[in-house]
Formats: C-alpha cells, structure tokens, sequence
C-alpha cells in the first residue's frame, strides 16, 4: 500500500511540475519579466556577500602587515620650498626650542623605561638606487633592526637574519624582497651574491617571503610594498651611507637652528629632515595596553624634544577596526537594498500569478470538475511559483557571480565567492517563491467550480 501511495504522492508531483513548465513556457516573456526583481534581488546578495568577504580578507591581511599589538611613530618633516627663504625671516629676538628629531636613543630609552613595550623596531629609509651588470634601477634602502622581520610578520624564505656580528660590525650585508630578486638576479640564486647600492657594494645573505600588498592597503597604513625593498642593518646605514645626526656646515635640515647676523634679527635656516630615523615600531605586550602605552611614549618623547610635537603616533588597529565598522555599515546598506529588491520580485510574483488564477478561471473550474482537490489547485499554483522564482535564483546567481569576478577585475575591490552564498541565494530564491505564491495558490483553490467554469 505505501509503495503506491508513494506512486500516486510522485506521479501527483511530476504533474505539477510537467505542468507547471507548460505555462511558463507559453508565457516565457512574461515569466522572465516577473523574475526579474528575483534575478537582481539574489546577483545582489551574491555579490555584496562577496565584497564583504573580500573586505573582511583585506582587513585581516592588513593586520597581518602591521601587526595586531603595534604602535607607529613617524617624525613630522616640515620642509620649505626653493624660493621660500625669505619669507621664513624670524624677527623676533626669541629663540625657538631646539628638538633632535626622532633617533635612536628613543628607541632605546622606549625599549628600556616602559615595561608594556615588548620589542621595538626602527627603521631608515633611502631612496636610491642599485647598479648591476651596468644597469641601474630605483630601490628603497631601509636600514632595520633584527626585530624588523618579527614584528612585521616577515618570513625569510631562504638565507639568514642579521646577527649582532652584522649589525655591531657594520658589516656590508643586505636581505632583499622577492621582487628585487627576480629584477636584479633572473634565474639565478642570489644569495651570496654581491649587489652595488650607489657607491657600497652589499653582499645577499637572505631574501624574504613574497608578501601581497594592495594599493588601498599602501595608501590606507602608510605602507611600502616589501617586495622592492633592500634591508641593511641599522649601524651599516647609518656608517657607510647616512647619518642625519651628523651636522655639517652645509646642512640645512635643523629645526630651530638659526644664523645671527650682527646687525639683524636671528634668520631660520630652511627646515628639512633632521630625523635619524624614519619610522619606529613598537610591538605591546598586551593589545590593552596600546592606548595607555602610546600616550606614555608621546609624552615621553615630547619631553625629549623640548616640547616639540614632531612626530606622529598612530594606532594601526583602531584605524583598522575604523574600517571594517565603516565598510560593515556600507554592506548592511547595501544587503537592505538587495532585500528590498527581493521583496519586490516576490510582490511582482504574487501579482503575476494572482493575475493567472484570473485569466485561468474556467481552466481551474474543469480541473476541479474532474476531480481535482483544492490541495491539487495548491500545489499547482506553488509549483508554478517555485520554478519562476527558482529560475530567477539560477540566473541571479550566474550574474552575481560574474558581477563579483568583474568587480575584482575592474577594480581594487577584493571579493571572495563562496559555496554558501550560492545556496544561501537558492534558498532565499525558493523561499520567496513559496511564500509569496501562497496567497493566489489558495485564492485559485477556493474557486467554485461551477462558477469557475461559467467564468469568461
């Protein structure tokens, strides 16, 4: 007995469905306009959900870049332009308060008087240039502090780190990026090797993992892509190449440094870089800590610049978490505009086959007139609903998934397709089409088959 109920329960089903693509079929522009709000309303969901894993990706990759419990301070250059002298005339007989500028000591007295700080890295940065085989190319030349690769969650991929040998020594030694390897040394290895940087010649002792940097990412944390880089330790770029510490007559990079003329007021020499170094990181022990201890270090350092504020601390995760609220709040607008969307594909449904159960009037009084049962005209209608909603889901999620890849494509949007936003919008497509089919399936189900089939 099951086994033919259970007959009768699929042969009842495949009729419907059998059905159902009948009259899509016959009615196929209006089918695919009635789908519409469906299709757009799922592409949307796909591709906002996609954009927001995208973005989430991004945000964690950029913590990975700058470390979850680090603080930055970078000095504050305040240059003056050709021509600018002139009009830089101090005449008052005061005289300003002499800062340092930003240099090692700082880092040291950092790493020595506050115990949340757990490691600390300074940096210095060169633009110049490298000359091999007769070639010359631009090159960042940063001179670091073993703690650098740690901090800034780097892995060397082959070779070694600085030692103290190295840095205590000056010694000539340089850790490359990935990409000045594969510019500088094509299909060779090399470590070992030498490369010229301006007038020194350094020898390769290790070259680091490639590491992914988006554009945005430079821009939003200040930051470089790695990959160019040439590292040196921090004694061999201060011996064999510059110091800014080191006063000469020529220099005019000092703030607050001032000429007296005899008969005139005190002249401000043309301000410019005067920092030693032009970065320093400092890795907290406890991420609580942060605010506390970059408060700590800005008044510290303020007092060791005679009340001058001529650097810049930043938090780089607050900015982060910043971000990721902003874009969160972006992806909630724009998944309430793709439910608006699906709520009025659904509305559009619901109108389309109320106005089918109409035109069907005398259909429906024969179907029940050779007995059909009202859970039949049900069953029916939903099927029809179902399969126009579910098409509009298949053609939603084709659009949605090509929006998303020619988002990527097109821009510097990030976004990530998963299997779950695929079915969640396959499931939000049917449910549509099951909810809002269920009014005019049982407005048809009630029809009195005889007035139905006197119906014109």
């Amino acid at each position: 007995m099951d086994f033919k109920k259970n007959n009768v329960v699929l042969e009842k089903f495949l009729t419907n469905i059998t059905e159902a693509v009948r009259v899509i079929i016959t009615n196929k522009v209006r089918t695919l306009l009635t789908a519409l709000g469906i299709i757009f309303g799922v592409a949307a969901v796909i591709t906002m959900l996609a954009i927001g894993k995208g973005a989430e990706k991004e945000i964690l990759d950029q913590l990975k870049l700058v470390g979850v419990n680090n603080i930055v301070i970078t000095p504050i250059i305040d240059e003056i332009k050709d021509g600018e002298e002139n009009e830089e005339e101090n005449t008052s007989s005061e005289t300003v308060s002499f800062s340092k500028g930003l240099d090692m000591i700082d880092s040291e007295s950092i790493l020595k008087y506050i115990p949340s700080v757990k490691a600390i890295s300074p940096e210095i940065i060169l633009d110049t240039y490298t000359i091999l085989k007769g070639r010359q190319n631009p090159v960042k030349l940063v001179g670091i502090a073993p703690s650098f690769f740690k901090i800034s969650n780097i892995e060397i991929e082959s070779g070694e780190n600085f030692s103290e040998k190295h840095g205590n020594n000056a010694l000539p030694v340089c850790i490359i990026g990935k990409k000045v390897a594969q510019k500088l040394f094509t299909g060779e290895d090399p470590l070992g090797k030498q490369v010229k940087v301006k007038d020194v010649w350094l020898k390769v002792i290790g070259i680091i993992e490639e590491k992914t940097i988006s554009q945005q990412a430079q821009e939003n944390l200040a930051i470089r892509d790695l990959n160019r880089d040439i590292y040196i330790p921090l004694k061999t770029f201060l011996v064999r190449f510059k110091d800014r510490k080191i006063m000469t007559l020529n220099d005019s990079g000092r703030r607050g440094y001032y000429s007296q003329n005899q008969t005139g007021p005190k002249v401000r020499i043309p301000r410019g870089n005067y920092h030693q170094i032009d970065k320093l990181t400092i890795q907290v022990s406890d991420s609580k800590e942060l605010k506390a201890t970059a408060d700590i270090v800005s008044r510290m350092l303020k007092r060791k610049h005679n009340n001058q504020l001529d650097f810049e601390i930043k938090i780089p995760i607050n900015e982060l978490k910043q971000q990721q609220k902003t874009k969160q709040i972006f992806n909630i607008v724009l998944s309430l505009i793709a439910a608006i969307s699906l709520l009025i594909g659904g509305i559009g449904i619901m109108n389309i086959m109320l106005a089918s159960v109409l035109e069907r009037t005398k259909e429906i009084g024969i179907m029940r007139a050779i007995g059909a049962t009202q859970q039949d005209i049900i069953l029916q209608f939903l099927s029809e609903s179902i399969l126009i909603s579910l098409g509009g889901g298949i053609l939603g999620v084709l659009l949605g998934v090509s929006a998303a890849i020619f988002l990527e494509k097109a821009t510097d949007i990030q976004t990530i397709l998963s299997i779950d936003s695929i079915l969640l919008a396959f499931f939000v497509s049917t449910l549509i089409g099951l909810i809002f089919g269920i009014a005019p399936a049982k407005t048809a189900s009630k029809k009195s088959p005889i007035e139905a089939m006197r119906h014109e």
